[in-house]
């Protein structure tokens, strides 16, 4: 009987759920029908009750009283009619499947098996107890041929030869006393009458010899015993399906295998309507029906949540009709079919259940097992079904909302039950004509796509349709779409492409982005005379969120598909000029209001700008996203949004600049300040408009001008884009440097005061002051300037500070320095204040770098001070080592050469000269030629006073003179190691009649001579020659000739002034 009255609309209400009562789609005779048929199968209930059933009748009648919502006197009443209707025939459905390890008779070893079965009905003794022992002696001789009449008993075939046989045969045992039926099988072998010449022919072992001499004992064609199974029938479960061992009569082999039974209980001439009336499938479905409908409608988390499980009780019932009316597997599982999916058009559940019922279904289809009825009924239900879900994916938003828990689960369940019936062997032999599911769903999602955003459509629209509440009804659609289309690609698409293979997304796209085209379209040209009425910002949120929608097109399977929405931006091109001056009013505004409330106070130590940058900051920020969100396609048209960007963020600059300044002297005049607070607001200044150059700079790449000018190519020139957009950039920074550069000095100004006024007292302080006492208070005042600064000022300008200080200090020490009558005392205090200072200003790496400290001034300054502030001795040590550096980087022989050996002796304390020749002397005599000799000297003289001079012997007229002679200096080897230390060969051309003329002299450092090192053994014939060019007094050594000339009282200067002077003047040389 077919359920009346189903519900198309999809799931039913939530709202009291298991109070809803669902027997309106059976009559109430029907219904009273089916509750008789339920308590009739609870009342004869046949069977050992399984573990996880219900036992206790009470239990199963108060259960089915609440599925069928019967009163209790109702209830009593069906209850006494069905007991007062005639019992069912009782019947055991007994199916001897196989057996396996059985004893071997004949002579082959094998034998030929069947089985005698059938229920022995005898009541027990009067006592009610039969004994084990009586038991087992009256099992061990009674066999079913003996205990059971001829027509109650029943025979399966013979199998010949084997010992695992396999019948597969079903008997249907009737029986009354359940408690005293008992099931009996025998198992025999067969034997036929056979000649002893076939036994001998089959004989193939000892143990069939033997079973030769058994059969000649034995009655011609007497079976042999194999074994039995005996049970007692309410010992049986309701089905049984196992293996039971083969029990001997004797003790003689009493391991006999085994045999597998299956057992049913059903029933015969059931007396009540429905199944007099009714087949037994159609009453197993109904049944099932109503138990399910209560179930779904129990479960607490609602029906979308159930998965199939049923209760115990349902369990209970349903599992002992089905095998009361001996319906099979296939018929129950079709029954169950029949049963969800129509309960599945009204109360949407878990679909999974369903899929298991079609799988079952398909695994044991059988097409001529089925009535005709039956075939119309399980094709309608397929069609049903598929045209049902398919409109649960028209509605997918609605139904399956991501918000509700499992929603994904169950749409997933739902697309695999639709491509399964589609796959199925029995949807394609019982519809003939096969729907395209692929074509199907997507028509459906199409249509269902279409109406969505019909429906949002409707909901978004203003009830006041004005300018403004049209555009915001615009942009809360388009972001309705975009979210969908989000969803789409990130969760529902996955789902429809495994299971069908279909894109759920290029369908719900392509349908979406031509209905929002036309649809915007619309409404832009209705508002084309108004739009600017339209609020800036609702126009910009819809062109971005059009340009959302356009970007998702890459997710399309053919991105380069032509689509409605392309060249979407041309619709808004009047508007950029709007767009663009409103970005740049907000950001004016924003940057004028941020001066007006700052205080010009660092927000920090680590932030030493104030509160208006951060503002200004923002303001950029938002400006810099702005040309990010538009990220217009047309790229001439970029170029020149983007020359608008920059003028417009130039602009914002040197205003900001200009009402920074103006801020700081507004602040400084409405309150009298001190000047320290004065000078702190001056610092913020500079600071913020050095954050401001540094935001200036990032720009190039936060508007990303490198792809600007790769969109662009040949389409506007190099030099454009330089004279435009680089120009008006650096014009910019440019104007920002010069306003640092203006506050910088103005703070510089302040301190060189103060630094010039340490150093003049520094000057003027007394020789016999310590030279750190002398700086000290130059050093606090910079200290306690420079604190203040760094706390104040950022690094860059506070770097900038200092070196313009750096530079102030160098020249007011230069000036200090140039003091022709300063005391040695004096340039040492400079020298110690020009130490302190830079230490000061390097700040151990918190200041200025050594790089930028060591400029051209200062190393000059500093080796002035190293010159004048050392002694005289010191002086002349350097003036050598300055001859020696002088005659090392000689590589001219302009005046001649002299070739010497020079090697040192420990042992001896001995330094060894051998003089031996000189070469291209210049010839100063009038004859053309020289007389040549060669004068030794060990300089400094100071630090070999007691070595006297020494002379070669003079060689006439040769300008290439040849000497060969040997020269021994006793010198302690610590001597040779001095600074400055050095031999001094002059050559002479020797003059009788008035002084001798110098050819030239040359410098050999004592450090380097053979043998020095007590480790290099001084050998004469180790000893390797040294030439060396001879050179005149020059330039080199004058300044310190001019520094030992101006200390007037020092004799030891001035009488070395006087020999260098000496040596000048007898060169001839003109230079």
């Amino acid at each position: 009987m077919e359920p009346n009255g189903e519900s198309q609309t999809g799931e039913i209400p939530r709202g009291d759920c298991r109070k809803m009562d669902l027997s309106h789609k059976f009559s109430k005779k029907e219904l009273t029908l089916l509750y008789e048929e339920v308590l009739y199968t609870i009342l004869h209930r046949l069977g050992k009750p399984e573990t996880n059933h219900v036992a206790d009748p009470e239990e199963l009648y108060a259960y089915v009283q609440k599925v069928f919502n019967m009163d209790p006197e109702e209830h009593n009443i069906i209850l006494q009619r069905t007991q007062g209707l005639e019992s069912p025939i009782f019947c055991l459905k007994a199916t001897v499947k196989q057996a396996r390890g059985i004893l071997g008779k004949d002579v082959s070893g094998f034998s030929d098996p069947y089985c005698l079965l059938g229920i022995e009905t005898k009541k027990q003794d009067s006592s009610g107890n039969v004994g084990p022992h009586q038991e087992n002696k009256k099992r061990s001789k009674a066999v079913v041929k003996n205990l059971i009449p001829e027509d109650q008993t029943h025979r399966t075939q013979v199998i010949p030869q084997t010992l695992n046989p396999a019948w597969n045969e079903t008997f249907i045992l009737e029986f009354k006393d359940v408690e005293n039926a008992r099931f009996h099988l025998d198992m025999w072998d067969f034997d036929e009458v056979e000649s002893v010449r076939h036994k001998l022919g089959e004989l193939s072992d000892l143990h069939g010899l033997k079973r030769i001499f058994k059969d000649a004992r034995k009655d011609k064609g007497q079976h042999d015993f194999l074994g039995n199974v005996v049970l007692h029938v309410q010992d049986l479960h309701c089905r049984e399906d196992r293996w039971h061992n083969l029990e001997p009569r004797t003790e003689t082999y009493p391991n006999r295998g085994q045999c597998r039974l299956q057992f049913i209980l059903i029933h015969k001439k059931r007396a009540t309507t429905a199944s007099k009336t009714q087949p037994s499938y159609t009453v197993h479905r109904q049944l099932l029906q109503q138990l399910v409908s209560y179930e779904i409608l129990q479960h607490q988390a609602g029906s979308t949540s159930w998965d199939g499980e049923l209760s115990k009780h349902a369990s209970t019932i349903l599992y002992l009709h089905a095998s009361q009316k001996d319906l099979s597997n296939f018929h129950q599982d079709m029954a169950k079919w029949l049963a969800y999916s129509k309960l599945y058009l009204i109360l949407e559940f878990n679909s999974n259940c369903l899929l298991h019922q079609i799988t079952s279904i398909e695994y044991q289809w059988v097409q001529g097992r089925l009535k005709p009825e039956q075939k119309a009924e399980l094709a309608e239900s397929f069609q049903s079904l598929l045209a049902y879900g398919t409109s649960l994916l028209q509605r997918y938003r609605i139904v399956f909302p991501l918000s509700a828990p499992n929603s994904t689960q169950r749409l997933q369940s739902l697309l695999r039950l639709l491509v399964q019936i589609c796959k199925m062997k029995a949807f394609r032999e019982l519809c003939p004509v096969t729907p395209d599911i692929q074509q199907m769903v997507t028509e459906a999602l199409k249509s269902g796509t279409a109406e969505w955003f019909q429906m949002k459509k409707q909901h978004l629209k203003p009830m006041v349709k004005t300018m403004e509440e049209c555009g915001k009804a615009l942009v809360s659609l388009v972001t309705e779409v975009n979210a969908d289309l989000q969803q789409c690609h990130r969760v529902w698409n996955k789902y429809f492409s495994n299971a069908m293979r279909l894109d759920l997304f290029s369908i719900a796209y392509l349908e979406l982005q031509e209905l929002v085209s036309c649809y915007v379209k619309e409404q832009l040209s209705q508002m084309d005379s108004g739009m600017s009425h339209l609020t800036t910002e609702s126009l910009f949120q819809l062109y971005l969120n059009l340009q959302e929608l356009q970007r998702m097109k890459e997710f399309l399977c053919n991105s380069e598909a032509p689509l409605e929405l392309m060249n979407f931006h041309q619709w808004f091109k009047e508007a950029i000029p709007i767009w663009l001056q409103k970005t740049y009013t907000i950001g004016l505004e924003r940057t004028q209001r941020a001066v007006q409330v700052d205080q010009l106070k660092p927000l920090g130590e680590l932030n030493k700008h104030s509160t208006s940058t951060v503002d200004l900051s923002t303001c950029y920020a938002q400006m810099v996203k702005t040309w990010q969100q538009l990220d217009w396609p047309e790229p001439e048209e970029a170029f020149m949004i983007m020359v608008k960007f920059v003028e417009d963020m130039c602009r914002i600059a040197l205003m900001y600049c200009r009402l920074i300044k103006a801020r700081a002297e507004e602040l400084s005049l409405s309150s009298q300040k001190e000047e320290g607070e004065a000078a702190n607001q001056l610092c913020v200044v500079v600071n913020n408009i050095e954050q401001l150059r540094m935001i200036i700079l990032k720009l190039p790449s936060q508007l990303d001008w490198a792809r600007l000018k790769q969109r662009i190519g040949d389409a506007v020139a190099p030099e454009q884009i330089q004279n435009t957009l680089h120009h008006q950039l650096q014009s910019t920074v440019e104007c920002l440097n010069n306003e640092i550069r203006g506050v910088v000095q103005t703070l510089a100004t302040k301190l060189e005061a103060g630094i010039s006024r340490h150093l003049q007292e520094l000057s003027a302080c007394s020789d016999s002051k310590d030279p750190e006492d002398c700086i000290t208070p130059l050093m606090k005042f910079l200290e306690c300037e420079f604190e203040y600064l760094h706390g104040n000022l950022v690094q860059e300008n506070f770097n900038s500070l200092l070196e313009l200080l750096w530079n102030h200090t160098l020249e007011t020490l230069t000036r200090a320095a140039k003091q022709q009558d300063g005391s040695l005392q004096y340039f040492r205090k400079l020298q110690f204040a020009l130490q302190s200072l830079e230490l000061s200003f390097h700040a151990e790496g918190c200041g200025l770098p050594k790089e930028t400290l060591h400029t051209a001034a200062f190393t000059g300054l500093e080796n002035e001070l190293e010159l004048c502030s050392s002694t005289t001795r010191k002086l002349i040590q350097k003036y050598f080592s300055a001859r020696v550096q002088q005659q090392t980087e000689a590589n001219s022989e302009k005046y001649g050469a002299v070739t010497i050996k020079a090697s040192y002796r420990h042992s001896e304390q001995k330094l060894r000269i051998e003089v031996l020749n000189a070469v291209n002397l210049l010839p100063l005599d009038s004859n053309g030629s020289s007389d040549p000799f060669v004068q030794l000297t060990l300089e400094p003289r100071h630090e070999f006073p007691e070595v006297v001079t020494r002379t070669t012997q003079c060689i006439k007229k040769n300008l290439h003179p040849l000497f060969d002679e040997v020269f021994d200096f006793l010198i302690p080897p610590e001597k040779c190691q001095q600074d400055g230390a050095c031999l001094l060969l002059t050559v002479f051309d020797y003059d009788t009649l008035g002084a001798n003329d110098l050819e030239g002299e040359a410098f050999l450092p004592l450090c380097r001579v053979l043998g020095l090192n007590e480790d290099e053994a001084a050998s004469p014939s180790r000893v390797p020659q040294t030439r060396l060019s001879l050179m005149h007094p020059g330039n080199t050594g004058n300044e310190i000739l001019k520094l030992l000339e101006n200390r007037k009282g020092d004799k030891e200067a001035q009488a070395f002034v006087k020999l260098r002077r000496q040596r000048a003047k007898q060169s001839k040389e003109f230079e």
